[in-house]
């Protein structure tokens, strides 16, 4: 059989989506990957005539119900083709089940889920990772239009955007658990989330990429940070080769657990390979056992957030060193300049100094 990856390419309205699928189709097949591209179930309906406005509640629940056992049998079958082809094989959803929840209230959303015989972290387990486009309508409002989709709801006016904006966030946290959710920036030049796209199945494929220097800030929060995602990440370094770096992470949030296992091996002056995968409980405890001896465990409370059109991620640590907060400005340009939001208080650039690398904070004095 083999190898294959599935993703999901998401997103809030006007979001490149469907500019990135022609590229990652174009690229990927050029890189020898067979590209198999999961249409949109949702546009389907609606184009077909379905309304999810409808007042009509037998006909909403059949709709959706319908489009969720649409979206999985899709994807089952595109998988059945996969394992058949003679290169590997790239999946790319246009958007993914849990998309669904996002346009629905929690209740239904369960409800739903129970009808279709299944539940949301088997649906979360069904992608290798999930890359989210941020809306135009955050930080990039000049470029937002409804001219690419007849089918959306949220028009070009301040109302608009409002919505547009609150629906990028719903869909961000309806997949905050996973394990390998990257949400990709909006940038000056559309080629540069472009070419974060590329990069990030790239990682996904396990394809050398090219070694960044993360964007990091000693900050104050000082007020309140609204539509954040809070969570607390359990960070653990097990042993490993000389030259890799392989984490074990439990983030835990609103009682919802998910263990990530993270190998990256830097393989040149300029290259790195990183490689994710979802562990289960089992394993997770028995991976503690090849915790690194010379580093100790870090403890955070993360609070991630979009702020003009830039995904932020503020770490305040708790273990082994406390009274220190760290922001993260996660996919920004090296030429494009952070937009701190108001509620935060830069104290010092980091970006570059090891010092303040999880790695390196672990390590036991």
């Amino acid at each position: 059989m083999p190898e294959i990856k599935k993703i999901v390419l998401t997103g809030g309205p006007c979001a490149g989506k469907t500019t990135a699928l022609v590229k990652i189709v174009e690229y990927f097949s050029g890189m020898g990957y067979k590209v198999f591209s999961v249409p949109e179930v949702p546009t389907l309906y609606s184009t077909a005539g379905w309304n999810y406005l409808t007042p009509n509640r037998a006909l909403y629940y059949g709709g959706e119900r319908a489009i969720l056992e649409t979206q999985l049998a899709l994807e089952d079958q595109f998988m059945r083709l996969a394992e058949v082809c003679t290169k590997p094989v790239l999946i790319v959803c246009d958007r993914g089940a849990l998309d669904i929840s996002a346009y629905i209230k929690p209740e239904e959303w369960e409800e739903i889920t129970a009808m279709a015989g299944t539940d949301t972290n088997t649906l979360r387990r069904r992608y290798d990772a999930v890359l989210h486009l941020v809306s135009a309508a955050d930080g990039a409002e000049q470029y937002y239009t409804t001219a690419t989709n007849a089918t959306r709801y949220e028009k070009a006016d301040e109302e608009g955007l409002r919505l547009a904006r609150e629906l990028d966030k719903k869909v961000i946290d309806a997949w905050s658990g996973h394990g390998h959710l990257r949400v990709i920036n909006n940038h000056d030049d559309f080629n540069a989330k472009l070419s974060r796209v590329i990069n990030e199945i790239s990682n996904v494929l396990g394809l050398p990429q090219p070694l960044e220097k993360e964007r990091l800030y000693k900050v104050e929060v000082i007020d309140e940070i609204p539509g954040a995602i809070v969570s607390e990440i359990t960070q653990t370094y097990l042993v490993a080769e000389p030259g890799c770096e392989v984490r074990l992470r439990r983030r835990d949030w609103n009682g919802k657990v998910v263990n990530v296992h993270r190998s990256k091996k830097q393989i040149s002056d300029t290259q790195v390979i990183e490689t994710e995968r979802q562990v289960d409980n089992n394993l997770y405890e028995q991976m503690l056992q090849q915790a690194d001896p010379y580093r100790q465990t870090i403890r955070k409370r993360r609070q991630s957030f979009i702020w003009k059109g830039q995904h932020f991620e503020i770490d305040t640590f708790l273990e082994p060193v406390s009274d220190l907060v760290i922001l993260q400005s996660k996919g920004v340009a090296e030429e494009e300049s952070v937009k701190f939001p108001p509620f935060v208080k830069v104290l010092e650039d980091v970006t570059g100094n090891s010092q303040y690398y999880n790695y390196n904070i672990a390590l036991r004095k």
